[in-house]
């Protein structure tokens, strides 16, 4: 999905709009993109896509930069069109997808533009209740097949399921002011998290944050690891060195995307200097510790294999 700069309209008229579905249909063509679903609001848009070669940030980069292009050639403009990156949700092939569908194409209607779906002429409902062949393109069969095996009942049983309102659960999530990366059950934000546990730390991927362990994992691990309870981890006294609380920092920095203030946060220390003064003394000590590069190698194999 994508808006308009400062919340302006990025469609003007129904040339505009007729613009936007060709670069759509260009952008499938030309980078094997897999469109499902789509809605062309006044000034945001939002696509239910699939891309089989993994090349979603070249197929929106084409799509909003060329449509942009095309759009100040025809009203005489220039400069940007939108916000900026557009914002992407990876979603659960379940019902997950299914309410992602309905949010789409009722979108017109919480608006207070439509009061029925089918009024609406700018979305792909009209594509899952035709068989025209100008709606070719759009790839809807795989999601009218969740709704019933044979075609002459997908259908019927889509119209039911998308005048039901939308679900609580979709409607919240798309409510939130920081939209999450993933949509789903924890099961699967988990196992996202562990497959694409070795992006966290990249800096130049967007929402790679949301890929990395939390602190509250980090303290149930090694307090489960040491059979301690979490207010002993914690404990802090004067001139005593606390090697569990540190190797918990440690890791913290490391296999986190927290700043050293947050991290203080957890563990109760009022400066980060403090957070970053454990974190070297783990980094000297485990250079000439073998048993602490076990300890946490383990520690670390145990945050990655058990996310939940």
């Amino acid at each position: 999905m994508n808006r308009g700069r400062r919340k302006e309209d990025i469609f003007l008229t129904s040339d505009d709009r007729r613009t936007f579905l060709g670069v759509l249909k260009e952008t499938a063509e030309i980078f094997n993109l897999n469109i499902s679903a789509y809605c062309l609001m006044s000034n945001h848009y939002h696509l239910l896509l699939n891309t089989p070669d993994g090349n979603i940030s070249r197929c929106m980069r084409h799509i909003n930069g060329v449509y942009t292009q095309r759009f100040n050639r025809r009203h005489d403009t220039d400069g940007s069109l939108f916000r900026g990156r557009y914002k992407a949700v990876l979603i659960e092939e379940d019902r997950h997808l299914l309410e992602v569908l309905r949010y789409i194409h009722r979108n017109p209607i919480r608006a207070g533009i439509v009061k029925k779906v089918e009024e609406f002429a700018w979305n792909s409902h009209h594509a899952y209740t035709s068989r025209a062949k100008k709606w070719d393109w759009l790839h809807n069969d795989a999601l009218l097949s969740l709704f019933a095996e044979k075609k002459k009942q997908q259908e019927q049983a889509y119209v039911d399921f998308v005048l039901q309102d939308d679900s609580v659960q979709v409607t919240q999530f798309y409510e939130k002011k920081n939209l999450p990366a993933v949509f789903g059950s924890e099961k699967f934000k988990d196992r996202v998290k562990e497959k694409f546990a070795h992006l966290r730390q990249q800096k130049e991927i967007p929402r790679s944050r949301e890929l990395a362990i939390t602190i509250p994992e980090i303290i149930e691990t090694v307090c489960r690891h040491h059979e301690i309870s979490p207010e002993q981890l914690l404990q802090s006294k004067r001139g005593r060195e606390n090697r569990t609380r540190d190797v918990a920092i440690y890791l913290a920095r490391q296999c986190s995307a927290a700043t050293l203030l947050e991290i203080g946060g957890y563990f109760r220390l009022k400066n980060y200097s403090s957070v970053s003064s454990a974190v070297q003394r783990i980094r000297t000590k485990k250079n000439k510790d073998p048993l602490l590069r076990q300890l946490i190698k383990t520690l670390e194999n145990k945050l990655n294999k058990s996310q939940a």
